[in-house]
């Protein structure tokens, strides 16, 4: 029987809305969970919750655009649990809005924490799996970068940038050490709509949230399937959407 129980997991992005869900449903299947994020508060809280629930967990905090910071969570995970076996990178922002508008600010912004801040996670996890001989790398991507819309040229080249990395990763890995799991959501009820600029942009999304968006458990509930695969099968990708989503 598939199982989560043992298996040591780093999660970014884990204040909120994803993040929090899969680290709160990996912990309840088993797993040790340790938590990133920039708000040590935030993360502080749902670590101890876990703990008081029966779970193992514990906080680091992290910006993902710092290399030094995700070399510190591979650390602490090592540290506290002897081993780390999967890294999920979840943090991301969206300051959408038109080209026009030339938010290169926003722009860049999207680059450092959604394209840098996977690599800087894949560099710092890459050498312990290998030293363990084995390690499973889940990247939160997003269904804007299969069907490009207006406002999400800058984003959904980020993301679609993430899922070449993790393609090119996979097969440079075939000897069976590293596995690679893309998971793309479509429309999740979170806060992403808080980090977007444009106001119009930012009030539609929230709508189209409200109106379709689907809970964040269901996508982690997609991570875990991906990890408590054994370890000869690779969950390459997966698409989770709300069903009424077109």
């Amino acid at each position: 029987m598939l199982t989560l129980q043992g298996k040591i997991v780093a999660i970014t992005g884990a204040s909120g809305g994803i993040g929090e869900a899969t680290a709160r449903l990996l912990a309840q299947r088993g797993a040790a969970v340790v938590l990133s994020a920039r708000r040590s508060e935030r993360i502080d809280a749902i670590a101890q919750d876990i703990r008081e629930q029966g779970g193992r967990a514990t906080a680091c905090v992290v910006d993902v655009t710092k290399a030094e910071d995700l070399r510190r969570l591979v650390s602490t995970a090592i540290d506290q649990y002897g081993r780390i076996d999967v890294l999920v990178n979840n943090a991301g922002i969206a300051p959408i809005s038109p080209m026009a508008d030339l938010d290169t600010e926003g722009w860049s912004a999207m680059i450092d924490v959604n394209l840098r801040g996977t690599l800087n996670g894949i560099a710092a996890a890459l050498p312990a799996f290998r030293e363990q001989g084995s390690g499973h790398l889940v990247s939160i991507v997003s269904v804007a970068g299969l069907t490009v819309s207006p406002s999400m040229a800058v984003y959904a080249a980020t993301k679609n940038a993430v899922r070449t990395v993790h393609e090119g990763l996979r097969k440079e890995s075939t000897d069976g050490v590293v596995r690679t799991t893309a998971i793309s959501p479509g429309y999740i009820r979170t806060d992403l709509a808080d980090s977007m600029a444009d106001p119009h942009v930012r009030e539609l999304t929230r709508k189209n949230m409200d109106a379709m968006g689907i809970p964040p458990a269901a996508v982690a509930r997609a991570v875990a399937f991906a990890i408590e695969q054994p370890a000869d099968v690779e969950i390459g990708e997966i698409n989770v959407r709300p069903t009424v989503q077109a």
